[in-house]
């Protein structure tokens, strides 16, 4: 079996499990309310690659530990990431009808509705990260993950990010204000999903600097391929707009750098992502292998 297709196969499994944990920690969709469990399960169910949950299971696999006790941190993680979608696509912020090939939330079932779905998301994350039965693990290592995943969602991650990116359109960025963008929008919760792998499979601390290391970098990739998808991607592949970044007069690093550059700074971080695993063995392979199919996915 060739790189590739073992990759292909890795993540088809990987995203099996990740969906089969998310159906069994999930409250079911006639739950009472059941418009909003409804709203939150089309979310959730919607699709996706669920790259955060997968970096999480393989950096815990990476480190020596078997990812079964890092998947309740690495479910909460995609909650986290479909929760920041549903508002990410409201009026309100980037106004998009389309995501993973279907119509968004608020499109659905209406803005208010959407919100509570995305809000409900967010908080059954910690609800799922604090249950101590389902996290068989010492109390310091889960506290350390719930202050992790928290921060990296929060004002010094992600919602910061989101922040920094609405004030870009009126003021725009350089290149440091767009990595500034970029590192706490995207970055921050990609970092923070192979750090809690790596936390819960009891990494000391050379290999939880080389893991920060890399997923620093394959953050930074992701938000360069995703604008670079955005100008020459197949919407039918992507299932959602292409374009949308120049509509919003958003900055980009195509629009910043120029396109051949900014495929050069992507492929740049990619390497320095796979050289930060140079003290770890073949258990690290899929780690490796994922910066690469970061650099090279076509959605």
């Amino acid at each position: 079996m060739n790189h590739e297709d073992f990759l292909e196969a890795y993540l088809k499994d990987r995203q099996k499990i990740v969906e089969e944990a998310l159906e069994r920690y999930l409250p079911d969709e006639d739950s009472v309310p059941e418009e909003l469990h409804t709203a939150a399960h089309y979310s959730v169910f919607a699709g996706g690659k669920r790259i955060r949950p997968i970096l999480c299971l393989a950096a815990a696999e990476a480190c020596g530990a078997d990812m079964a006790p890092a998947m309740p941190a690495a479910c909460a993680l995609e909650l986290i990431h479909t929760y920041s979608l549903i508002h990410d696509d409201l009026p309100a912020m980037d106004n998009d009808d389309v995501r993973r090939g279907k119509a968004t939330s608020h499109k659905v079932f209406g803005e208010a509705l959407a919100i509570l779905a995305g809000d409900a998301l967010l908080t059954e994350a910690f609800v799922l990260l604090s249950r101590v039965e389902k996290v068989r693990l010492p109390a310091e290592r889960r506290l350390a993950v719930i202050q992790e995943i928290a921060s990296a969602a929060g004002i010094a991650g992600m919602v910061g990010g989101q922040a920094l990116d609405i004030r870009a359109e009126k003021i725009p960025p350089d290149a440091a204000g767009l990595t500034e963008i970029h590192r706490r929008k995207t970055g921050a919760l990609i970092v923070a999903s192979v750090r809690t792998g790596a936390i819960l499979a009891g990494a000391g601390e050379a290999k939880l600097q080389a893991l920060t290391q890399y997923a620093d970098h394959i953050g930074m990739a992701f938000q360069i391929a995703d604008d670079i998808l955005n100008v020459e991607g197949d919407s039918r592949l992507m299932g959602k707009k292409t374009g949308s970044d120049a509509a919003h007069g958003k900055v980009t690093y195509p629009s910043l750098l120029g396109m051949d550059a900014a495929k050069a700074r992507l492929a740049e971080h990619v390497e320095a992502a796979v050289a930060a695993l140079a003290a770890f063995d073949a258990r690290a392979l899929p780690l490796r292998m994922i910066a690469r199919y970061i650099m090279e996915r076509k959605s």
